[in-house]
């Protein structure tokens, strides 16, 4: 895939890292929100800057740069890197959760957005889709680390987050787990679920005992989900892939 050139490459998630530094600088002043937790927030969007800009794809006939869809999904990044940086700090995060609450709900909010920006000018991409998903991992994640330090359950909360990523570990080990998957309203569901149940989760009035059942349930659902996949995978696959995943 070619890519933009260097200068428009860098330059509106740049500009997006700048913005963010000088929010995390005004939350420190204006909110009092350590210095660390600013620090790693800015940290975590610096990642995903630059994970952003060595992929983004040149101007052309199905997508312009980093584009309006992109954008929103580069301002969702922002979002999910501010609750990041209250991990190391549980007992500010419980202060404030419901201002978390409000920031994951814009977060999920935007995540429909975006796509729906990409349908409606025609602009819809690989690039755009990965991009969305990952990010989509990553604020589960974030939710579920939230969820876990904040004491509404267990570790084993984390498995809701970190799924995605042994699924993709899985895929390096098997072959035949990296062809791509058709389209899937139900996986679409069950990621939004796993949003939904995880905000729920760290609302205040919902009690541990609530929180258990509900991420549970969430575990639940994206287990059957991703079983499904590997299920369609193994039944879909051809006799090349088949030889690839015994080679």
């Amino acid at each position: 895939m070619t890519t933009a050139p260097r200068k428009e490459q860098w330059l509106e998630p740049g500009v997006a890292l700048i913005a963010t530094a000088l929010a995390g600088l005004a939350a420190f002043w204006w909110l009092a929100i350590p210095t660390p937790a600013v620090m790693l927030a800015v940290a975590v969007f610096a990642t995903i800057v630059v994970a952003v800009g060595l992929r983004v794809p040149a101007p052309g006939p199905r997508h312009c740069g980093i584009g309006p869809a992109n954008r929103v999904t580069l301002l969702r990044g922002v979002l999910i890197a501010g609750l990041a940086g209250l991990l190391p700090y549980p007992e500010l995060a419980g202060d404030h959760a419901l201002s978390l609450l409000a920031i994951a709900a814009l977060a999920l909010i935007l995540d429909g957005a975006d796509g729906w920006l990409a349908r409606r000018h025609g602009i819809e991409s690989d690039f755009g889709a990965r991009f969305d998903m990952e990010l989509d991992a990553v604020f589960i994640l974030v939710l579920c680390l939230l969820v876990w330090l904040l004491g509404q359950t267990g570790p084993w909360v984390l498995l809701i987050g970190l799924m995605r990523y042994a699924f993709v570990l899985a895929g390096w080990l098997q072959p035949i787990l990296r062809r791509p998957l058709p389209p899937s309203r139900r996986r679409k569901a069950v990621c939004v679920l796993q949003v939904g149940a995880l905000m729920v989760c760290l609302a205040p009035i919902v009690p541990p005992y609530a929180a258990t059942v509900i991420a549970a349930t969430a575990l639940a659902a994206l287990s059957v989900s991703f079983a499904l996949d590997v299920r369609w995978l193994l039944r879909h696959a051809g006799p090349t892939a088949a030889t690839e995943g015994t080679s």
